[in-house]
């Protein structure tokens, strides 16, 4: 299907438009699952599916030691380089056999006091058993991913994103049919296995022409540019899944585990629709902001994509909150409680929307100590506003935080890329100086 000339003369609208036609296939599928869920496991068995998707989430990270954006980077920087690329992956094999190898003993070894921390019971410890084997699997498809996002090759990426979610989802509902709650979760735990195999199949030819197994000698040349992004990924990764497990748990042994429930299904709705900003995050953000060296052209692209998307996504996000009823009524079924989480929640969203385009700036230049200083503000700001408003509005505490949370960020972030411009501004003036 041929594309409109607006659409294909704008390389944001034209990710994002093809983006838009799997999200939306995903969102429709998504919404049978959901409900289906809803109704087989209700409210308790939906904050347990959240914990194992927080966990699989953290795996991300530390299979690879968070080298996805990176891999980005430098496949972005790279791509007719074969020489520079080879010593990238040579460095990228070394850290995922790390990565790989500590996650798998942490979770094979720690199976037992994982289950009973995540989920009060030791009925979970086969869950981390299972993920130890397959997080290997979760390296490689990382490695791949990353590939596929610094080539900017959104074609593909749709094409991968499609294909893997729906073979994932038939892997749950068969799982939901023959063992409820305990099949959900295997299948869960499974779907790093299909998009590797899926990746394999479509991505398999241009992968080996980009990178050069033989080449590979593990050494690690590219170690400590590659640090930088470990220290980002296990902030922005693995730490902010903590704090949603931390969250998860707070909210079940201070109101209910139904309440957990209730949130869990929100946050859940919100990363559906943010599927859509993170292709175009991978895909053109970060390779586009790596290229920039001067701040017209950076001001000139951040309006570009603001422009571009939030009203896009703030059309969407009106249309999720004036549809809460029914959205619940038809997915939802008895989950009423979350009814009060929709507006917080989107509001947040939307402000850290905003926030993420600027802040992707940080990887795109590996400005870690900014990266590092305003996530981890981020973080405690949402750990300490949850324990706090918890008290005074329950639930409803939490959304609130995550909104407060983001403004606080996006300021931050506006000022903190000020005065990197700057900067760079004063170091090439005094270098014409010079």
């Amino acid at each position: 299907m041929k594309l409109p000339k607006f659409i294909s003369s704008n390389i944001v609208l034209k990710i994002t438009s093809l983006n838009a036609v799997v999200i939306t296939i995903r969102l429709i599928v998504s919404a049978f699952i959901q409900r289906l869920l809803a109704i087989t496991v209700g409210e308790a068995g939906y904050a347990s599916i959240g914990q194992v998707r927080n966990v699989l989430a953290m795996l991300t990270s530390t299979s690879t030691l968070g080298t996805f954006n990176g891999v980005v980077k430098y496949v972005a920087e790279f791509k007719s380089n074969q020489p520079e690329l080879s010593k990238v992956f040579s460095t990228v094999s070394v850290f995922a056999i790390i990565g790989s190898l500590i996650s798998a003993a942490v979770l094979f070894f720690g199976s037992s006091y994982l289950s009973d921390y995540l989920f009060q019971s030791q009925d979970y410890i086969y869950i981390f058993q299972l993920l130890a084997v397959i997080v290997p699997f979760i390296a490689v498809g990382r490695v791949v991913n990353a590939v596929v996002s610094g080539l900017s090759d959104y074609k593909r990426y749709a094409k991968i994103e499609l294909i893997s979610y729906l073979l994932a989802t038939g892997a749950l509902v068969i799982g939901l049919y023959t063992s409820e709650l305990q099949g959900v979760i295997i299948a869960i735990a499974l779907a790093p296995v299909i998009q590797l195999i899926v990746l394999a199949f479509v991505f398999g030819k241009t992968l080996n022409a980009h990178v050069k197994l033989k080449s590979l000698n593990l050494n690690v040349l590219y170690k400590n540019k590659l640090l930088a992004f470990t220290l980002m990924s296990f902030i922005s990764t693995f730490l902010l899944n903590y704090v949603e497990l931390f969250i998860r748990t707070l909210v079940a042994d201070e109101i209910s585990i139904n309440e957990a429930g209730y949130w869990t299904a929100i946050t859940f709705i919100s990363k559906n629709y943010m599927v859509f900003a993170t292709g175009l995050f991978t895909l053109y953000v970060l390779p586009k902001f790596a290229s920039i060296h001067n701040k017209h052209e950076f001001k000139v692209e951040v309006f570009n994509i603001y422009k571009t998307i939030l009203p896009i996504f703030g059309i969407g996000m009106l249309l999720v909150y004036l549809l809460k009823d029914y959205i619940i009524l038809l997915i939802y079924p008895d989950f009423s409680g979350m009814k009060p989480l929709f507006k917080w929640q989107l509001l947040g969203d939307f402000v850290r929307l905003g926030a993420l385009v600027l802040s992707h700036q940080f990887l795109a230049k590996r400005l870690v100590k900014s990266f590092v200083i305003t996530e981890i503000v981020s973080l405690t700001l949402f750990f300490v506003l949850s324990k706090v408003f918890i008290q005074y509005y329950g639930t409803e505490g939490i959304v609130i935080a995550h909104f407060v949370r983001y403004i606080i960020y996006f300021i931050m972030v506006f000022f903190v890329i000020k005065i990197y411009f700057s900067n760079h501004k004063n170091k090439s003036t005094d270098g014409e100086n010079m």
